[in-house]
């Protein structure tokens, strides 16, 4: 088999990701180092370009780089249980769901606050005003961290 060569700029235009990016995961070993030149460029292939692919669209769909790299490491193994597969999923929709959860009760409180500001060139601001609120006893909006 007769392998593709490119450089890292053909390979971001192909895969869809930035050079810096696949910089990145070659750091993180989510992609293999792939062979240079003789002049030091990186050489990659079409192997290299459908691993970036999967893990652009695994990081669009929000998996973390823990789970792009499970679910890269099943992707490898023609033999794995697709059961496992599932599971990933099923827990990342859990984790998508209780995001989505906390994102509305965010909105609700933000909502309610522009509700009472006046938005004019009055000073009081009951949205600062929360904000200023100690954790203990403010919104949701600054419950989060």
């Amino acid at each position: 088999m007769v392998r593709t060569s490119m450089n890292i700029g053909d390979a971001s235009e192909r895969s869809g990701v930035s050079a810096k990016m696949i910089r990145y995961y070659e750091n993180v070993g989510l992609l293999p180092s792939v062979p240079r030149r003789t002049n030091g460029y990186r050489d990659y292939g079409d192997q290299e370009v459908a691993v970036l692919q999967f893990v652009r669209r695994t990081r669009d769909l929000g998996f973390s780089l823990d789970e792009v790299s499970t679910l890269l490491a099943l992707w490898s193994d023609k033999k794995r249980p697709s059961r496992e597969v599932k599971r990933l999923a099923e827990d990342h929709i859990a984790d998508l769901e209780r995001r989505i959860r906390e994102m509305r009760a965010v909105m609700k409180t933000l909502r309610g606050l522009a509700k009472h500001c006046h938005g004019d060139e009055r000073s009081e601001c009951p949205i600062l005003d929360d904000l200023a609120t100690p954790r203990k006893a403010s919104s949701p909006l600054t419950k989060r961290h």
